[in-house]
């Protein structure tokens, strides 16, 4: 029995639509992709989007290009990817704590987890608890013995950020009292350590490798010792199963077609592996677990959801 003419045709048409459809999808890129990073440009997770622009652009022979949307603690830009539409041209850097830490602090962020596909893990930005260089402290166990018997005070970033939550962690684990003073930044906060208006700092590790001999790095926040200092021992090693980590990268809105998905996902592979991300990453004394494919990062981001949900809940934040 023969078809019908227009039968025929919309079955033409579907052909063409399709074939159309895995040209469009076989040249991806064909213009610039934006990778939005939620922060001011110069910080450690920038310097590193940066490298792996690089990287993705001489591999797929487009421009890679960044772009600082800031504001309201990384929600707006992280909202305005999340609104953008799903084709591969809008992607977002950034670290686990806009998944697990953000939607719980502030209302009305914007998206939801659910709003985004992880494409790769980049980076692993270890914490370390530091002192000044008389301090009396010289193990984990020092600071907490101390808190036991006077009150003792801590620098670190706002509430909810890494730096803040690594140390409410370790007072949460060894059920003593630590005072939060909070800082905009490693640099002021470092500032205010040095200066004696605290008794210890939580700093990434590249900040405070980078104050040289003004502080003392007391421990590190990692599964296991960073090779680039070798002689800090981990806050695990001291007794306390405290390990929170500022992990993250590349993540595209939800939608963005599955051979795109697959393309982005080979290129950041790639891309990590140039000189110019490797030589980066040790120069920001990156954790040894700082790449992950995209099921890996998957994982990683649900355990921590979970883990910072526990953790905030029992902290009693947000208050």
């Amino acid at each position: 029995m023969m078809k019908s003419a227009a039968a025929v045709s919309a079955v033409f048409v579907a052909a063409i639509g399709i074939t159309a459809a895995g040209v469009q999808a076989a040249e991806y890129p064909e213009r610039n992709v934006e990778l939005v990073i939620p922060y001011p440009a110069g910080g450690g997770i920038d310097l590193l989007l940066r490298a792996l622009a690089e990287g993705y652009s001489a591999h797929f022979k487009q421009p890679f290009t960044v772009a600082n949307r800031t504001g309201a603690g990384g929600a707006i830009g992280v909202a305005y990817v999340a609104r953008a539409a799903p084709d591969g041209y809008t992607l977002l850097f950034v670290p686990a704590l806009v998944h697990s830490v953000l939607p719980v602090m502030q209302t009305n962020v914007g998206y939801t987890p659910r709003s985004f596909e992880p494409i790769c893990q980049t980076f692993e930005n270890q914490m370390a608890l530091i002192v000044r260089p008389e301090s009396p402290f010289k193990t984990a166990g020092d600071v907490v013995l101390t808190a036991r018997s006077r009150p003792i005070t801590y620098a670190a970033t706002a509430p909810g950020t890494i730096t803040h939550l690594a140390a409410a962690a370790l007072a949460d684990t060894a059920g003593v009292p630590f005072n939060h003073v909070p800082f905009r930044g490693d640099a002021e906060l470092m500032g205010q350590l040095i200066g004696g208006h605290a008794d210890f700092a939580v700093t990434t590790l590249a900040s405070a490798a980078a104050a040289g001999t003004s502080i003392r790095v007391v421990a590190i926040f990692a599964d296991a010792r960073n090779t680039s200092l070798p002689e800090a021992p981990t806050v695990k090693e001291q007794g306390y199963d405290v390990a929170p980590t500022s992990f993250g990268g590349l993540f595209a809105p939800t939608g963005v077609p599955a051979d795109v998905m697959a393309k982005l996902q080979a290129g950041c592979r790639i891309a990590v592996q140039e000189t110019a991300y490797v030589e980066m990453a040790k120069r920001l004394h990156q954790g040894s677990r700082y790449y992950a494919d995209a099921a890996g990062f998957a994982k990683r981001l649900e355990q921590d959801v979970e883990d910072k949900r526990l953790l905030l809940q029992r902290l009693g934040l947000p208050k």
